[in-house]
């Protein structure tokens, strides 16, 4: 049987050449197929999903995540309150923040003013021998009032009675800023009480502790920031000059 010229002379060829007709042959696509990632051809060690394993999922470091949340006692409101210093009548403070909590009440105040704070401290005085821890007004005739500032609240707070205007330019009410009001407070909530003198320079006061009890003598200075006071007693017939803690002196 005849063989055929064609395959026989294939088959003459070169074995390279054979291959670059072959090649020539097959179609080639216009776009050229991107090779995978060498990290997406890696098997990956374990074929067991996080939540099949009982692992807890989690995200990835740098991955976005939602922000933690801030305590509830440390969370900003999202209204527009705002602490604000009324003047009021010296002596008064008390009587004016019951009124205006008494307004706030019948006129349905509660949703734009939340809250009233006459800042104190406390002190020690000695009196008849004895001590006691009385409140002290840091700022003599103020209240601090947290409300959002509208027409109505302004109005309620403006003619309560013993009010006499808001701290501020002009007409407008000047809003304390965040840092002032937590000096104030963190001062109201941490301060160690201080001793408060019932006596000044020149009276008559009785010692009534230390190696000096029972003796009486004259006031000479009143050192406020060291809490000392300086007494000139009188030891046969002269003066002397003695330092004492205020709680060792009594006004007689």
């Amino acid at each position: 049987m005849l063989e055929d010229p064609e395959r026989v002379e294939q088959e003459l060829q070169p074995e390279a050449e054979r291959s670059e007709s072959t090649s020539s042959e097959q179609p080639v696509s216009d776009a050229s197929i991107p090779s995978a990632p060498a990290e997406a051809i890696a098997a990956p060690e374990s074929t067991e999903s996080p939540a099949a394993s009982g692992e807890p999922i989690t995200a990835p470091e740098g991955a976005d995540s939602p922000a933690a949340e801030l305590p509830a006692e440390h969370a900003e409101p999202a209204d527009d309150r705002a602490w604000y210093v009324v003047h009021c009548y010296s002596g008064q403070e008390n009587k004016v923040r019951h009124n205006l909590e008494q307004r706030i009440e019948t006129m349905g105040m509660k949703d734009q003013i939340f809250d009233i704070i006459i800042p104190t401290v406390e002190e020690i005085e000695v009196k008849d021998g004895k001590r006691r821890t009385v409140e002290k007004r840091v700022y003599p005739g103020y209240l601090m009032v947290q409300m959002i500032l509208t027409e109505e609240s302004w109005f309620v707070v403006r003619n309560t009675p013993g009010v006499t205007g808001f701290v501020g330019m002009g007409n407008t009410p000047t809003a304390l800023r965040s840092e002032e009001v937590a000096q104030i407070l963190h001062r109201m909530e941490t301060t160690t009480p201080t001793v408060r003198p019932t006596y000044k320079a020149g009276q008559k006061v009785r010692i009534v502790d230390g190696p000096f009890n029972e003796f009486v003598g004259t006031v000479d200075s009143i050192d406020m920031d060291r809490g000392k006071v300086r007494v000139l007693v009188s030891f046969f017939g002269r003066e002397t000059p003695v330092e004492l803690d205020f709680l060792q002196v009594e006004k007689t």
